[in-house]
């Protein structure tokens, strides 16, 4: 069996059989591996998941459904927010009383994504292990107006990795915002790993990540 969760940029798989190369494989647990790899080699692979939801799948699950679904299977509060961030769109489900309350989804704006801070930190030469919190933002409402501030700041004298880093903390500022201010966010999706928005929207909430396979562990 393959669950497939196809991102725009990297797409997650679980399996019971090993279906890409080693070098993908991030865990074996439970009979199944646990891969990551870019979207664009799943394609040139033509990998026939079983289920699958994301942009580049032929999803056979909503990928809110999936979220939902995945979060409920880990140990999580009955009245709990989880929020999905990943490169191309933000989306989050509260439930309360462990039952269905609310959710929304943004996936029109770049601001509350992780494709513009990718591409920054490979315009600027950017590591990742270089961005720290830091306790100012830049107001990110429109990703192009965040990029503008970013290339003022840099241009102005501040070191990129730092600039970015305010960009990092305004998009968790937005993202809370988005997710209707909660006290407490279980944080799913690949900004799971970036210390710097973790850290950030620790600003805000208190924040646990769940890591990048809710989605898949919601397909089985």
């Amino acid at each position: 069996m393959i669950y497939l969760d196809a991102g725009t940029t990297y797409s997650k798989i679980i399996s019971n059989t090993n279906c890409l190369d080693k070098q993908f494989c991030v865990d074996i647990k439970d009979g199944n591996y646990y891969y990551i790899a870019p979207s664009s080699l799943i394609k040139e692979l033509d990998i026939k998941p079983d289920y699958s939801c994301g942009h580049m799948a032929n999803s056979s699950e909503n990928e809110i459904i999936a979220l939902a679904k995945g979060a409920k299977k880990l140990n999580i509060d009955p009245d709990a927010t989880i929020l999905d961030l990943g490169s191309r769109d933000a989306k989050w489900i509260r439930f309360k009383d462990g039952k269905f309350h609310d959710m929304d989804w943004n996936t029109s704006c770049a601001s509350s994504t992780g494709a513009t801070v990718e591409m920054l930190m490979k315009f600027y030469n950017v590591k990742e292990n270089e961005l720290k919190y830091n306790p100012e933002k830049f107001s990110v409402t429109c990703g192009i107006f965040g990029m503008e501030k970013i290339m003022d700041s840099i241009s102005a004298g501040i070191k990129p990795a730092e600039a970015i880093s305010k960009f990092i903390h305004g998009i968790a500022f937005n993202t809370w915002s988005f997710s209707k201010k909660p006290q407490k966010i279980y944080l799913s999706g690949g900004f799971c790993e970036n210390e710097c928005f973790v850290d950030s929207l620790k600003e805000y909430c208190e924040t646990i990540p769940l890591g990048r396979f809710v989605l898949c562990q919601g397909l089985i």
